[in-house]
């Protein structure tokens, strides 16, 4: 996967058609932050008029393995990844656009140094925040990432 936003949105479209169909889609990356941002439309809506769940959680996963996936691809080392746990939680109905924000790049490359140095896997705890278009929290998620070495 490419490291840019269009590359990436493109790899959307065609591995994870599902996201890419909901509108979940990257709006900027780099080393310590992602914004990921999805619009309530008709596609992606709950019986109650607001954006379904799992879409928010789509975009909040979206925010935190993007990051993910770019410091593993950095390290040049063969390690795998994986959710292993996630936890969400609402406050707000999601209509309108919401953008999902993750700023936790340091705890990736604390991760990757460790099963780097150890050959050992490692979890952490990544958070993303889901806020309207007022800026409200409409929704926060927290992934539990591991991360380890391939073995040949």
């Amino acid at each position: 996967m490419g490291a840019n936003v269009t590359k990436i949105n493109a790899f959307l479209f065609f591995k994870l058609p599902a996201a890419w169909w909901c509108g979940v889609r990257l709006r900027a990356i780099d080393e310590d932050k992602a914004v990921v941002t999805v619009t309530h439309r008709w596609v992606n809506q709950n019986p109650f008029r607001s954006m379904f769940w799992a879409v928010q959680g789509m975009a909040a996963e979206l925010s935190t393995g993007v990051m993910v996936s770019r410091h593993i691809r950095q390290s040049g080392k063969p390690i795998s990844m994986l959710v292993i746990n996630n936890k969400g939680s609402f406050t707000k109905k999601a209509t309108g656009r919401i953008t999902f924000t993750c700023t936790d790049g340091h705890k990736i490359r604390e991760a990757l140094n460790k099963t780097i140095t150890t050959g050992e896997g490692h979890t952490f705890w990544m958070n993303s925040k889901g806020l309207n278009e007022e800026g409200t929290t409409v929704s926060e998620f927290s992934f539990e990432w591991t991360v380890k070495v391939k073995s040949n």
